[in-house]
């Protein structure tokens, strides 16, 4: 059973938001359309929430880190401008998310800031959540930061443990896996060129495209440490939450045009999962 009213996997590069694109716009074209589809899908899914699986929020090693302030607030800027987002959090969804990993022996992290509650309670909102967020409805979210590691099987765990919480909350939700893919594509970037980017980004477009996220868990190692994906956690956590069955995917786009890889997919409830 897939219990969300929509997911998707989308990217999280700055130039995706039009205050941040700089003198060259159509750089990031294509992927900036295909952000503001999955924006139009989600709407027209009507979440109450939106759960956001992000790389860069607040980590703690070695565990699922589950945002529990009154709100969330985080600017982005880039070529001399700044974006600023703040949304407040579904916290008796994250609650309930971080308890029912708890339960299954998953190592979970409830964080907040400053005060138990009121306008201290502030965690910062990362770019790997606000920049997707910023093509989305305006609703609570539950923003969770997977840890990395080379064991994937806790982060299909907390995927399943995921979807049974939001099945019992009773609410629409919608879920975004924030990932942007290898990072090694240009000489110029801040981790150099390896060919194994190239390789490793056509591995996981085919495998999205099936629907086959599962197949993300056995990705060569030496591959991935090469192309130094940022993706792979994340979607794994959505593998656990919409099992196989209950996946309707639509690959929309795939591009690379800077130094790492940008994807956006869809996830649609299967009526016959």
């Amino acid at each position: 059973m897939n219990p969300f009213a929509f997911a998707c996997i989308a990217p999280h590069g700055s130039e995706l938001l039009e205050a941040l694109a700089g003198p060259d716009p159509a750089r990031m074209a294509l992927t900036r359309g295909s952000l503001h589809t999955l924006g139009e899908r989600m709407r027209a899914a009507a979440p109450g929430a939106l759960v956001v699986l992000t790389p860069h929020g607040t980590r703690a090693e070695g565990q699922f880190t589950v945002a529990d302030s009154e709100r969330l607030r985080g600017t982005v800027e880039d070529h001399g401008a700044a974006v600023t987002l703040e949304r407040r959090v579904d916290r008796p969804l994250a609650r309930a998310i971080a308890a029912e990993a708890l339960a299954d022996g998953l190592p979970v992290a409830v964080l907040n800031f400053g005060t138990s509650e009121g306008p201290l309670s502030c965690l910062p909102l990362d770019w790997g959540a606000l920049i997707p967020l910023h093509f989305m409805p305006d609703v609570p979210v539950v923003v969770i930061n997977p840890p990395r590691g080379p064991d994937f099987t806790p982060h299909l765990r907390f995927g399943q443990a995921l979807a049974r919480a939001v099945a019992a909350s009773g609410q629409r939700v919608g879920l975004i896996a924030s990932c942007d893919w290898s990072h090694t594509h240009d000489k110029d970037g801040p981790y150099g060129y390896h060919p194994a980017a190239a390789h490793l980004d056509a591995q996981v477009a085919d495998c999205i495209r099936r629907g086959d996220l599962e197949s993300l868990a056995s990705l060569d190692p030496r591959l991935v440490e090469d192309a130094k994906p940022d993706g792979l956690w994340q979607t794994l956590v959505l593998a656990g939450a919409i099992p196989s069955p209950a996946r309707r995917v639509q690959l929309l786009s795939y591009e690379a045009p800077t130094y790492f890889g940008l994807l956006c997919a869809g996830f649609s409830t299967c009526p016959e999962a």
